[in-house]
């Protein structure tokens, strides 16, 4: 690895620096020559140079000029195609790229959240999605109701897709460390998801007023909405938002 790389704290760079750790998340991601790989932030290409020879085809986006630079030197990695750019700004289907790809990130922890609701905009065009992300995150996203964990986050993302937490990882795996443990997830799409495309924008509306205020009752923070005749009955709107399953969230709309 070339370390001499000026690590860029505005785009949340820290890089996996430990050999057993990229062999594992290789295993786990389990590739084979019928795959399509998308992979967010290559970074210097540790993950990127295991991923390729056993993939059908490759593409990376990589918002850094000096690293797309480096990457394009790598002559190991002439097969991947590197792409300079905010991965928040491509679309998958426009990518140098057949779909539908697996991806692949090792992303910046401040993007979390945006970076699997593009997931989520995209769904016809990848399959599964394995992210790097902070613990406290994976907590939350696995979270069930009833728990101090469970979210807005939790309920927006689990009425589309299923997450398995793989593994935790430690903070001295990477450079620079991070000040956090981390934990490695897989995203794969609900085979029907419990909110259909059409009311997603209510739901979204809905969820997050539930929980801007999570003390208090749904009667209280859902005041505003209209719900089909027997909603309020059938769900208790005495009880609060973390009690809700996603079930009972998403036939709110």
């Amino acid at each position: 690895m070339n370390t001499s790389h000026p690590f860029r704290k505005k785009w949340g760079q820290n890089f996996l620096a430990d050999q057993n750790l990229l062999d594992k998340i290789v295993r786990t991601i389990a590739p084979t020559d019928k795959d399509s790989i998308l992979e967010i932030g290559p970074g210097e290409g540790a993950l990127t140079e295991r991923l390729l020879p056993k993939a059908g085809e490759m593409a990376a986006v990589e918002i850094d000029p000096m690293l797309i630079e480096y990457l394009n030197n790598y002559l190991i990695l002439n097969r991947c195609h590197f792409v300079h750019g905010d991965i928040l700004n491509q679309e998958i289907d426009h990518l140098p790229i057949s779909n539908p790809v697996r991806v692949m990130g090792n992303i910046p922890y401040n993007i979390t959240s945006p970076i699997i609701f593009w997931l989520i905009e995209q769904l016809d065009y990848w399959d599964d999605a394995f992210l790097m992300v902070q613990k406290e995150v994976a907590e939350r996203l696995i979270a069930k109701s009833g728990s101090k964990l469970y979210s807005r986050l939790t309920v927006m993302v689990g009425v589309y897709l299923d997450i398995e937490l793989c593994f935790t990882i430690p903070p001295e795996v990477f450079i620079p460390r991070p000040k956090v443990s981390s934990a490695f997830i897989r995203f794969t799409k609900k085979e029907t998801p419990l909110v259909p495309d059409e009311k997603y924008e209510q739901f979204y509306k809905v969820v997050k007023a539930a929980f801007s205020q999570r003390r208090k009752m749904l009667r209280n923070t859902l005041k505003g909405f209209s719900f089909a005749e027997g909603t309020e009955e059938r769900i208790d709107f005495t009880r609060r938002p973390e009690t809700l399953t996603l079930e009972e969230f998403s036939s709110l709309v």
